[in-house]
């Protein structure tokens, strides 16, 4: 970089690519923690899994995205479910099959599997 115009080229190309990673505020976000204890409990398979199905099901209003630590450790791995106008949904040990239920189950037909919620967990 050898003038200012080159450094304001480089700051408009990554201001682009942030704007296309904003969030729309209608859509909703299934959030995977991926920090080093939920990749050790077993998160990727969780992620592809989300994200295979939702691209499968053809979910467009649907982003699946990873986040670092949750907090949770013991619970991991982690899924967040945030709805636009809803109150967020916390998935924890949650495996590939559990990870397809909560696409079929939740974000298809609306209803949140409260069997592998946090609240059931910590009964």
């Amino acid at each position: 970089m050898k003038s200012l115009e080159e450094l304001n080229a480089i700051r408009n190309k990554v201001r682009a690519r942030v704007d296309l990673r904003s969030e729309d505020e209608n859509q909703t976000r299934v959030v995977v923690g991926m920090a080093t204890c939920g990749i050790a409990a077993g998160a990727r398979p969780v992620l592809n899994a989300l994200a295979e199905e939702v691209a499968e099901k053809g979910l467009k209003n649907v982003a699946v995205v990873q986040t670092g630590c949750i907090g949770l450790c013991r619970y991991e791995p982690i899924v967040e479910v945030l709805e636009p106008g809803k109150e967020k949904v916390t998935y924890v040990h949650m495996t590939a099959d559990k990870a397809r239920e909560i696409v079929e189950t939740h974000l298809i037909k609306g209803q949140p599997v409260v069997k592998y919620t946090l609240s059931a967990a910590e009964k």
